[in-house]
């Protein structure tokens, strides 16, 4: 009877012992996407003598100013301006389960600390500030502090290289925005592309409201807001100017994707 007794108390303890250990035992990652809006492709670079060693830096054609979006749901627990040096304008993302991610050289913010943010929602804009040789976004995954090997959707990124990275990112909607057309009469005509020189495919009636996919920037237009070369994509192949269509904006819409 002793020995039994003494052999289910071993075995408890053991089971208690393991019971304290597991606790420790890392928490599955979030499904983190590429930090830009839906569709969007940006050449994404890794190098081992980057610091940290697993960042990774995005770049494409034009990209000052571009926005920049949360790669996973979090709480903004970092909004810091480090000047001309380091990481100059960058934010954090606290995801939970020690996970973090960084977006550095920013051009400005679109967030404050405390705010909850979800897929595809704006942090700020690619920009050139720190310790930055030209724009770029400076990205980080890291767990516990230290900083990963960068996943999207759970696959590795390319190390060490330059690879091409196509955005999933709030696919589902979220990145549109909404305009009424103020022409103060006249219907708005419609253009394949994003200037005058481009054909006419149809029009807008004064005061009808439209989706807009995504901006850009074309000829130079003076409207009902004022002059602008911002230009909104309200279909496939359907443009019109920003200058005639009130979003609540004097310029881009912070939410809306560059076409």
């Amino acid at each position: 009877m002793y020995r039994r007794t003494l052999a289910i108390l071993a075995a408890l303890v053991a089971v208690a012992a393991a019971v304290v250990v597991n606790p420790g035992t890392a928490q599955a990652a979030p499904a983190f996407k590429v930090p830009f809006p839906c569709g969007q492709s940006w050449s994404g670079q890794t190098r081992s003598n980057h610091s940290p060693a697993n960042a990774l830096d995005f770049n494409r054609a034009d990209d000052l100013g571009d926005p920049v979006v949360a790669s996973a749901p979090g709480t903004v627990d970092r909004v810091t301006d480090l000047g001309s040096t380091s990481y100059g304008k960058y934010v954090r993302i606290n995801h939970g389960s020690g996970y973090t991610t960084y977006y550095a050289h920013l051009n400005g913010f679109n967030v404050s600390v405390g705010q909850t943010v979800g897929y595809g929602s704006v942090l700020g804009w690619v920009g050139n500030t720190g310790g930055s040789s030209g724009p770029h976004l400076h990205y980080e995954q890291r767990q516990g502090g230290s900083d990963i090997q960068i996943r999207f959707n759970g696959a590795l990124a390319l190390y060490w290289g330059t690879k091409t990275y196509t955005s999933d990112n709030a696919c589902s909607g979220g990145n549109t925005g909404a305009g009424t057309v103020n022409t103060a009469g006249a219907a708005l005509t419609v253009r394949s592309g994003p200037g005058t020189g481009y054909s006419a495919v149809g029009s807008v009636a004064d005061g009808a409201s439209v989706t807009i996919y995504c901006q850009t920037t074309g000829t130079t237009v003076t409207g009902t807001y004022g002059t602008s070369n911002i230009w909104d994509r309200i279909g496939s192949g359907r443009f019109v100017s920003d200058t005639y269509v009130y979003t609540g904006y004097d310029g881009f819409i912070p939410s809306v994707p560059r076409c």
